[in-house]
């Protein structure tokens, strides 16, 4: 046998850690994002709270069922708004607070989700 032939011998496999610690990894990495996601919605939804209090005639908004008109009268006793969604034929609509995803006053909007 020539010297250099243990040269040629492959090298025993590398001792890799416990098996579970790829996983406790994964875990507490999906945690984390979990975490981040509901800090993100909390803080959306505490901002949409805020502007519906201080929800005010003459405001224009988008609710859950997709209707877009402004804002005529509020009711606060009964968390009811009526909003005008036709300027031609005066239409009017009742709806809950509840149901107003997006409030648009101005040059900002409240309550639609920020993208990069």
């Amino acid at each position: 046998m020539p010297p250099w032939f243990p040269l040629l011998a492959q090298d025993p496999a590398p001792q890799q850690g416990p098996p579970g610690i790829v996983i406790y990894v994964g875990i507490i990495g999906f945690g984390l994002m979990m975490i981040l996601f509901f800090r993100a919605q909390n803080r959306q939804r505490r901002e949409l709270q805020k502007a519906l209090t201080a929800l005010k005639k003459n405001d224009k908004v988008v609710t859950s069922g997709g209707i877009l008109g402004v804002v005529v009268a509020i009711k606060e006793a009964e968390d009811e708004v009526t909003l005008k969604t036709d300027d031609t034929s005066n239409t009017r609509v009742r709806v809950l607070k509840s149901s107003i995803i997006k409030i648009t006053t101005g040059d900002h909007t409240v309550g639609e989700a920020k993208t990069p």
